[in-house]
């Protein structure tokens, strides 16, 4: 049964939005708009299945919070971000910068808004859930994704309803939203009521993000067989297993800062199996800005999950400058960092042992098996699956 949403409920970020029982029929009769915007791409009477997604028993991690993924609350959300009618233009929606094909990250290195580029690279957001971070943004400045998902439609650049530089505010994109038919409908079949706010937009877009996940990599084949992280999987080459360690393993330092023997330590900031960043995390050493000049206010990474694609080709420029392109030179960064431990004044203590920028003395094996590793993080359906996917018929 739809259930009526108190205002209370309504200006909070506490109410999880759809029914509980998400599977009850749906004449289509009741929602014509809702057909002739997307055909069958949308059922509501037999929607797609967001909320009880098979999630492996070693992922421990769960930042669903209080906004419970309901199937409902992430059909809408699918909507709002593929829709190019949340911009000041209609020209670019959420997926514009983060499209399902590149791990819904973008090739370019400036995502195109309304008014010019992006001023970081977009960020993959594949398994943001399984996340021991919370907040969003290369610099965090978003306390919650629910927060996140309407900042990028206040700003300036990219879509536009930032109330500045002649923009209208965002009422006005929500004045706009409630003139269109499938949206009068959408939001009743989730809320019990046609109204449109901020906060159930942000549910709403919070909870299709959260739903989009990765799990049917190599390595997940691996690690269901495994007892634990540190043993060789049975599924892997002998290099993807040699690079594995290499990935887990602590380096062993000099009082210079030279490795001497051990791994690389990568989990040290990307641990093991869900491979997002460790929220305690401070600049990686890249202190650069698209635009130029200093920036070392960079503290958060999305996951490594899915850094490439299933053919091993990376899902588009690496870092929030988007400067590194291939996985050989995204570990060769962290060979030498002696120059950034000097010149970067927020570079994470963890690359800088002893005080010294570290200097890994990588060799060509070393490199070639942990670029095997990270190929082993990839999943396929993730790429494919209509319920990401765009719904709009035209």
């Amino acid at each position: 049964m739809l259930k009526k949403i108190s205002s209370l409920l309504i200006i909070t970020l506490s109410f999880s939005c759809g029914s509980d029982n998400d599977s009850e029929y749906v004449p289509v009769e009741t929602y014509p708009n809702v057909t002739a915007a997307f055909g069958d791409n949308i059922n509501l009477s037999n929607l797609a299945n967001y909320a009880n997604q098979t999630v492996p028993a070693y992922i421990t991690k769960n930042n669903t919070g209080s906004n419970l993924i309901t199937d409902k609350g992430a059909t809408l959300g699918r909507v709002l971000f593929y829709d190019k009618k949340l911009s000041s233009n209609n020209t670019i929606s959420c997926a514009s910068c983060h499209q399902q094909a590149n791990g819904f990250s973008d090739i370019a290195i400036s995502s195109q808004g309304v008014n010019g580029t992006t001023g970081r690279h977009s960020m993959r957001l594949i398994n943001n859930r399984f996340a021991n971070e919370t907040k969003f943004f290369w610099d965090e400045r978003a306390i919650n994704l629910e927060t996140q998902t309407t900042m990028p439609i206040k700003d300036h650049g990219e879509m536009g309803y930032s109330g500045t530089n002649g923009d209208e505010a965002f009422s006005g994109l929500i004045t706009k939203l409630s003139a269109i038919g499938y949206y009068k409908e959408l939001f009743k079949f989730v809320y019990g009521s046609e109204e449109i706010t901020e906060n159930k937009m942000q549910l709403a877009l919070a909870q299709f993000i959260k739903s989009i996940q990765s799990f049917d990599s190599k390595y997940d084949a691996g690690r269901a067989l495994a007892a634990n992280e540190g043993q060789p999987f049975t599924n892997f080459t002998t290099q993807e297993n040699q690079g594995k360690n290499l990935f887990l393993t602590p380096p062993v330092f000099d009082a210079t800062g030279n490795r001497t023997s051990g791994g690389l330590g990568c989990a040290g900031c990307h641990a093991a199996p869900e491979f997002d960043i460790d929220p305690n995390s401070l600049s990686n050493g890249i202190g650069g800005s698209i635009a130029g000049g200093a920036d070392f206010t960079n503290t958060r990474a999305p996951s490594l999950r899915d850094i490439a694609k299933p053919d091993g080709t990376p899902n588009g420029p690496m870092m929030h400058t988007g400067v590194i392109t291939t996985l050989q030179a995204a570990i060769g960064h962290y060979g030498n960092l002696t120059t950034a431990a000097i010149n970067n004044t927020n570079l994470d203590p963890r690359l800088k042992p002893n005080g010294f920028g570290q200097q890994l003395h990588l060799t060509a094996p070393e490199v070639n098996a942990v670029i095997a590793f990270l190929k082993t993080l990839s999943g396929t359906n993730v790429y494919t699956d209509s319920k990401w996917s765009n719904p709009f018929l035209n």
